[in-house]
């Protein structure tokens, strides 16, 4: 009856080693490995949210590097001195207006409440270990007008052919700031991305060891089950014909 209890019990919850009375060894470890997935899931959702950090500010740079090209294309055509001023002033309009999108790109650049291109922040560090003692940084690029980047300001015109060429060397640096500061941010959303890979593989590997340690194997503990109950049955048959034999005994003595 205590075995057939027992693995009763197995079947019921799946579980080999259910509390620490059936292994105390074997429990204690997978109890270790059990609090290093759970801490493990906080550190998949710090990854994710870099992940939609990285993005956001990757979707934002690359409109921003596009309205730079933009902007290329107006200062040029600002350097022709046979414009007239009419033209000029349509195009140094042009040019500020897309200079205005610059910065709307960049304010709305933000996803829970973080922004890495408005200037706001440095960098931003994410979980990379159940022990939340080493860490994944995001850096964070200034995009702003009139920063280290994007040297232009929203100031800066174009209405002179003197100022569209000013302008055009400014821009340049700024496009080729860009670049650099996209690269970089590229790099990061890169290793972020393979990070959250392996905490996955990771994750899913304790479990499965987890699996090893304490899950029963159902196909064997069914066998042992129906073996147990034959043997519960023959047991009650046998103690049944046994009562019976003492009435046969003394039936004889008639």
């Amino acid at each position: 009856s205590d075995k057939l209890q027992s693995t009763e019990n197995r079947i019921s919850t799946g579980l080999q080693v259910s509390s620490s009375k059936d292994n105390a060894a074997v429990w204690a470890i997978a109890q270790n490995q059990r609090s290093d997935i759970g801490s493990l899931s906080s550190v998949k959702m710090s990854l994710n949210r870099a992940t939609s950090i990285s993005d956001v500010s990757l979707a934002a740079g690359q409109t921003v590097s596009d309205l730079l090209v933009i902007l290329r294309e107006k200062i040029v055509a600002a350097m022709d001195t046979s414009q007239s001023a009419q033209s000029r002033t349509a195009l140094d309009t042009d040019f500020k207006s897309i200079l205005k999108q610059i910065t709307q790109v960049l304010q709305n650049a933000t996803f829970d409440n973080t922004n890495i291109l408005d200037g706001t922040n440095t960098s931003v560090k994410f979980l990379s270990n159940a022990d939340a003692s080493t860490f994944i940084t995001l850096q964070g690029q200034d995009m702003t007008l009139g920063g280290t980047i994007i040297t232009l300001t929203a100031l800066t015109a174009i209405t002179t052919a003197t100022l569209a060429g000013a302008a055009l060397t400014q821009l340049d640096a700024s496009m080729n700031n860009v670049n650099l500061a996209m690269a970089t941010l590229g790099s990061d959303s890169r290793q972020i991305d393979a990070h959250s890979k392996f905490v996955t593989k990771l994750s899913d590997a304790l479990e499965l060891g987890v699996g090893h340690l304490v899950d029963a194997d159902m196909a064997r503990e069914s066998a042992h089950l129906q073996a147990l109950q034959v043997q519960q049955q023959l047991g009650a048959q046998s103690l049944s014909i046994a009562n019976q034999s003492p009435q046969i005994v003394l039936s004889l003595f008639k």
